[in-house]
């Protein structure tokens, strides 16, 4: 995997500030807009959220099957794989994920299908800081109870 393509954020580990969370919660932010992904990315590891970035679904799948990840926020219209496809990628590889597709243009009946693994929450660009840190909290906690 390219390191010029996949960035953990600078000072993720320790300098951020936590928040309330049990523990550290590892995010992967999908997103082609480079100025929505960096927003997204600085958002969550000011939260204190361990945050990595892919700009496009070729390089999110990557860093997928490279490390654990607790959450996956994807755009939905992305170059080389779309967030439906980093679904069902998910899906066809038995990873259990939790994901957050975001979108400016999608309905539900493109979230995937029923042969998809379900996507656990959809935000809808533009959508303001505290709901996608409220979005990411409830799903991190929802997954967290499930599988604890």
């Amino acid at each position: 995997m390219n390191d010029n393509n996949i960035r953990p954020e600078e000072g993720s580990a320790d300098a951020a500030p936590r928040r309330q969370e049990s523990r550290s919660y590892r995010i992967l932010v999908a997103e082609d807009d480079p100025a929505i992904r960096f927003l997204m990315t600085t958002l969550l590891v000011n939260s204190g959220y361990h945050v990595d970035s892919a700009e496009d679904g070729a390089i999110a799948w990557e860093a997928l099957l490279s490390r654990p990840y607790d959450l996956l926020i994807t755009d939905h219209h992305m170059p080389k794989k779309t967030g439906v496809e980093l679904v069902k990628h998910l899906h066809s590889s038995r990873m259990v994920l939790p994901v957050v597709m975001v979108s400016g243009d999608m309905l539900e009946s493109d979230s995937g299908g029923k042969s998809s693994q379900p996507i656990a929450a959809m935000l809808t660009k533009p959508f303001a800081q505290a709901e996608l840190l409220e979005t990411v909290a409830n799903v991190l906690r929802r997954a967290h109870i499930s599988h604890g």
